[in-house]
């Protein structure tokens, strides 16, 4: 059974910074997409940043250029390295696993932006 367990946030005022982290437990990691989502109150879930087995990225366009998505294969850990935060950023951030069988997600994590 695939787990994934977030970290890292909370209240930061806008323009600092917040890095989330995901931890898999259940499955061979590195083959499979890792992912960050988040949803605002009112809002639909919406993509943040992913990154491919080979490291390949992508990101949604409200956070090009502030985020940062990376993985750790041998920790079974994928990472969201947010800089440059805006109160829009508000939201619970979610993290999913995808590929073959699985699209799991986590429980989330509530980052919330404000002065």
């Amino acid at each position: 059974q695939v787990q994934l367990v977030e970290s890292g946030g909370g209240l930061v005022q806008p323009g600092g910074s917040l890095k989330l982290s995901c931890a898999a437990s259940g499955t061979i990691f590195s083959i499979y997409v890792m992912g960050w989502y988040r949803q605002a109150p009112g809002k639909q879930r919406e993509l943040v940043a992913t990154i491919t087995s080979v490291y390949t990225t992508n990101y949604g366009d409200s956070v090009k250029g502030r985020f940062t998505i990376s993985r750790d294969n041998a920790k079974k850990t994928v990472y969201l390295q947010m800089n440059s935060l805006k109160p829009e950023d508000t939201a619970v951030y979610y993290c999913n696993l995808r590929g073959g069988p699985f699209n799991n997600w986590g429980q989330g994590t509530q980052v919330t932006v404000s002065a």
